[in-house]
């Protein structure tokens, strides 16, 4: 008797537990893209926690405080999130770019350019943001013996100036900050090759003490990747740069479009 007794009162618990916990799953969809704000032409990113974060947190939820959910971009600079629940947000963006929200030392705001948005059905947000360098690719690859030489152009895609006005007011501010650290040729068999997946056998990186990369801006920078790459084989490059700079703790690249190279 006691036994059944303890049946019928475990059921009980997980029937009301399995009622009072039955909640919709999440269905709304968020999309979204970080565009140059001179430009209007994607921030093209690295796919992880190097690249850009889309940090959300729900604002109508009131039963506890709000916790972030982070998504990364794509390589192209859009995001999609297909699982959330229908709620107001704020959503924000952090990368190679000047930081949307920022602080000073003592925790004040000096700019919030984060948006609060509802998300219901599908939903759409668009980020203008500044990113630190721009890199583009010059001529086209060639190959020999194994190896791919690539010309890739870096420049400032925000102005020193600029970059002193906003980031100074937040504390511990150095011009070192805008001394580009290295130039990179990440070489994958994927498309989306970057600092996530590339192949250390081929990659390339070319590091730059102090301020030495400054007579280099704007000019044709050659990369020849290292190792043979066997004959036969598709690979795919892409440049990144960076500078001495990190946001949220992290020194991000700055990157181009990827390029199928196929090894004769």
């Amino acid at each position: 008797m006691k036994n059944h007794l303890i049946l019928i009162s475990f059921l009980f618990i997980t029937l009301y537990s399995c009622k009072v916990d039955n909640y919709d799953l999440p269905g709304e969809t968020l999309r979204g893209r970080v565009v140059d704000a001179a430009t209007g032409e994607p921030v093209l990113t690295d796919q992880g926690s190097e690249g850009t974060r889309v940090r959300m947190r729900e604002l109508s939820w009131k039963e506890a405080a709000p916790e972030n959910l982070d998504i990364f971009c794509m390589k192209e600079g859009i995001f999609q999130n297909t699982k959330v629940f229908r709620g107001y947000y704020n959503i924000r963006v952090d990368g190679a770019f000047i930081p949307l929200v920022r602080l000073n030392a003592d925790g004040d705001t000096l700019a919030d350019e984060s948006q609060n948005v509802e998300i219901k059905g599908v939903t759409t947000v668009e980020f203008k943001v500044q990113p630190f360098l721009k890199l583009e690719w010059v001529g086209t690859p060639t190959v020999k013996d194994g190896k791919v030489t690539a010309t890739v152009k870096v420049t400032r895609a925000v102005s020193p100036a600029d970059f002193k006005a906003k980031i100074e007011p937040m504390g511990g501010y150095s011009d070192d900050m805008l001394n580009v650290t290295d130039v990179r040729l990440f070489v994958s068999e994927v498309p989306f090759v970057g600092y996530r997946e590339w192949d250390n056998r081929y990659s390339t990186i070319i590091e730059y003490p102090g301020d030495a990369f400054e007579p280099l801006l704007g000019k044709p920078v050659t990369i020849t990747t290292q190792g043979v790459i066997p004959a036969g084989r598709t690979v795919f490059i892409r440049a990144a740069a960076r500078i001495n700079y990190a946001t949220e703790n992290i020194k991000r690249h700055n990157y181009n479009e990827a390029l199928r190279v196929d090894i004769p």
